[in-house]
């Protein structure tokens, strides 16, 4: 009687990498008692085309099959000699944890802008006076306008952008309180009725609204 398959996987030896199951493992244990090289090489070829076959998400990255070999070596210990077609990976080199990359810090109270406008807003400074400051100010105050209905997408007053363009530039830029930006309709992709249109909806719904009765004193037409 085979008492193996009775065995607990407790009891068992600790699966390498989980997401290809005890079977490959033990797959790749026999691999390593294969003495002919060629052979053991074939073997390992069969061996990587049933793992990409068991996770078929792997063949999302373009190196899929890179990692398999390595995922290959892991398992074995590193202990495989075969005719890779990659160099085996160095032990220890994948499960070393990687450098913090750490966190950006900016000092920006509307997060909803992002630090880019506060930049841009910055490199506007060092262009003089003119159209053409005036015009990059128009189109960062529309992307703030932008930024913000993708955040909060229901309405928002131009004054309450050109004052906030104003403290993001550090009390640097004001511009005319009658400036007008792109329309909140625009922006979100909605279709402005106007009052014309409005009036013909509503005569066009009032005129089905009304029904003609039958009259009961008037005889029907035969």
């Amino acid at each position: 009687m085979n008492k193996e398959g009775l065995k607990y996987n407790t009891e068992r030896e600790k699966l390498i990498i989980s997401e290809y199951g005890r079977n490959i493992q033990i797959m790749i244990k026999h691999l390593l008692e294969i003495e002919d090289r060629e052979k053991r090489t074939e073997a390992a070829h069969f061996i990587v085309s049933v793992m990409a076959q068991m996770n078929p998400q792997v063949k999302e990255s373009n190196d899929y099959i890179h990692k398999l070999w390595d995922h290959l070596y892991i398992i074995s210990d590193y202990k495989l000699d075969v005719d890779s077609p990659y160099e085996p990976p160095q032990q220890g080199v994948i499960i070393s944890k990687p450098e913090h990359v750490g966190y950006q810090k900016h000092d920006i109270k509307q997060g909803h802008y992002g630090n880019y406008i506060k930049e841009f807003l910055n490199k506007i400074k060092e262009i003089e006076e003119g159209p053409k400051r005036d015009a990059l100010l128009l189109a960062v105050a529309n992307q703030m306008k932008r930024d913000y209905l993708h955040w909060n997408r229901e309405t928002v007053n131009d004054l309450l952008i050109l004052d906030d363009l104003y403290k993001l530039s550090g009390e640097t830029f004001t511009m005319p309180i009658d400036t007008k930006l792109t329309s909140t309709n625009e922006i979100l992709g909605k279709v402005q009725v106007t009052p014309q249109q409005q009036q013909t909806k509503k005569k066009k719904v009032k005129k089905q609204a009304v029904k003609k009765t039958p009259n009961p004193n008037r005889p029907t037409k035969k």
